[in-house]
């Protein structure tokens, strides 16, 4: 069906047929009216022309209506299918990164050896180094598997990025995953993290405390305490940091306790007289 254009003028009769059409006539005014329809014929023909145009307006309606729901779902549709291309594509472009890591991990596999050879075979009392970097055991975070990359993509992405060293980012995608899917105190210690490897120890320190409570006895919580120590150590805070790592090394349910005994033990935090 499409609209057609009436023929008859509605003009003088538009009121007439608006109230009989909305039932707003009395019922003596409605058999008048219907009696004036059989017998008065430019009546009958307003009214079957005013009948066509509520129909044509109610079916145009419909079509808009039918239209935008369509449109809607086809943008839903894009997105998702959008969404589903990143995802294959972090997944082909993870496997092609494990298979060049397996190479480049027999070349440092052997550059390693070769190191330790020298290290160890080189005379003298070496001074340890005060690289907070020398003493750091980094938290990869969560894998990133397949499942993860499709039940919640924005993660995934942030944590492939992060994983990559791509770290500004990690940060923005980061930004656009929602708390209540991940959990807050989640959230607070990968953006510590990748502050921390950025470079940027003292915007980090303001994350990982708050995740690394004292009164807190989770796991992140303990490795929150970790980062914040190693935060410390990068924003030359040596005081502070040896204290967040002598609480960890002291700590034997944390799971960073063998790399903080290794830094408190060097010496290195230790203030010279």
């Amino acid at each position: 069906m499409s609209p057609s254009t009436p023929s008859s003028d509605l003009r003088p009769y538009f009121d007439d047929l608006e109230s009989f059409a909305d039932g707003q006539m009395t019922p003596a005014e409605q058999e008048a009216f219907e009696l004036r329809l059989e017998q008065d014929e430019a009546l009958a023909d307003a009214y079957a022309a005013y009948e066509q145009i509520t129909a044509d307006l109610r079916w145009a309606a419909g079509h808009n209506t039918l239209r935008l729901r369509l449109q809607a779902l086809d943008e839903r549709m894009n997105q998702r299918g959008d969404a589903l291309a990143r995802t294959e594509q972090l997944v082909k472009r993870r496997r092609r990164r494990w298979a060049a890591l397996g190479f480049v991990g027999a070349v440092m596999l052997l550059l390693s050896v070769g190191v330790a050879a020298w290290y160890f075979g080189r005379s003298g009392n070496a001074r340890p180094t005060r690289n907070w970097e020398a003493y750091y055991q980094p938290d990869p975070g969560p894998a990133v598997t397949t499942g993860l990359l499709h039940s919640r993509p924005l993660l995934g992405e942030a944590l492939d990025q992060y994983q990559a060293g791509h770290y500004p980012a990690a940060l923005h995608s980061l930004g656009r995953v929602s708390a209540t899917s991940v959990g807050a105190d989640t959230l607070l210690y990968l953006r510590g993290l990748i502050l921390l490897r950025q470079g940027q120890g003292n915007a980090a320190q303001l994350y990982l405390r708050r995740v690394g409570d004292e009164n807190s006895t989770s796991e992140l919580a303990r490795r929150a305490r970790y980062h914040l120590g190693m935060a410390h150590w990068q924003a030359n805070e040596p005081i502070e940091a040896l204290a967040e790592l002598r609480a960890v090394a002291a700590d034997a349910q944390n799971p960073y306790q063998a790399s903080a005994r290794k830094a408190v033990a060097s010496g290195v935090l230790v203030p010279k007289e």
